[in-house]
């Protein structure tokens, strides 16, 4: 008969965990650590943490800064051009209001010139360009229209007629060696008179890791841009989606033509003139009103 363990079941230990509180591993060695591991630091507190805000600027293609009072996600401009108030909601202006904010009035205002200096990366970018037309006998101030940094993002209004040089300076120049473009948006700004049409295009570069966008405006009498099909291929179908939604007539393009409405469709479904309702549609003989025309609460 063997004897009771005089030991309580506080005191006895599994080997292992007393091998692990002693630094050995379960083999008895000392345990393995990543070399790296060993070397890190605790993280500095992040900007959050301490009652910071960030948001991205000039340092990067997305880093973190301190926003100041004027620079704040979502905070309404209090500069720069104004082109238009804007009454109600969604631009309903037919019918009676049915969406309760009849009384809303807002100021539509487009970012303005930017002053000198940028910061950061932005101004070397801006010499550079500056520089680069300058050797190639084109003024800068005949192909930049005006340079808007807003949002901690940098955007070169360029005059239409002078994109492809542009485009193509800023491609292969190797100060600069912005090799990708990403797309072209189309904006509609009704209210900016002979500037209605505006085509945004998404530079990045790969080389430098930075981010910058062109802008390029065109009246709606006269809609026409020039592609840059050529400098950066994969703008094929984005500038055709564009002309297909927007109206924006790529000059050179080698292939433009709708490419998701019908070949057959008028209008251009992403303008701020285009009917809110669609085109008419009928159903057993009656006729369905535009949305904003459905209902009436007066």
């Amino acid at each position: 008969m063997s004897e009771p363990n005089p030991k309580g079941p506080e005191d006895r230990k599994d080997p292992k965990d007393t091998k692990a509180a002693n630094g050995t591993g379960v083999g008895g060695g000392p345990p393995k650590r990543n070399g790296a591991a060993a070397d890190r630091k605790p993280p500095e507190a992040a900007p959050a943490a301490q009652g910071g805000k960030t948001a991205p600027g000039p340092d990067g293609p997305n880093p973190d800064k301190e926003l100041d009072a004027q620079n704040l996600p979502g905070q309404r401009l209090d500069h720069g051009d104004v082109i238009g108030v804007r009454r109600g909601m969604f631009g309903a202006d037919r019918g009676a209001d049915t969406s309760g904010y009849g009384r809303l009035v807002r100021t539509v205002r487009l970012p303005g010139e930017s002053p000198r200096p940028y910061g950061g990366w932005f101004d070397e970018v801006a010499d550079e360009l500056e520089g680069a037309l300058e050797e190639q006998d084109l003024l800068p101030e005949n192909a930049i229209e005006k340079t808007v940094v807003d949002r901690g993002e940098l955007t070169f209004h360029i005059a239409r007629e002078h994109l492809p040089r542009v485009a193509r300076t800023l491609r292969d120049d190797p100060a600069l060696r912005f090799e990708l473009c990403t797309g072209v948006s189309g904006v509609h700004h009704p209210g900016d008179k002979g500037r209605e049409l505006h085509a945004v295009y998404h530079l990045r570069s790969i080389t430098h890791n930075r981010m910058i966008r062109l802008e390029v405006s065109a009246p709606d009498t006269d809609p026409h841009i020039p592609s840059v099909v050529d400098v950066y291929p994969t703008n094929d179908w984005h500038e055709r989606e564009t002309y297909d939604f927007f109206g924006l007539v790529f000059d050179g393009h080698p292939a433009l033509a709708r490419i998701m409405m019908p070949d057959d469709w008028q209008g251009f479904p992403q303008r701020k003139d285009y009917p809110l309702g669609g085109i008419p549609v009928e159903y057993k003989g009656a006729q369905i009103p535009a949305p904003d025309q459905r209902r009436s609460y007066s």
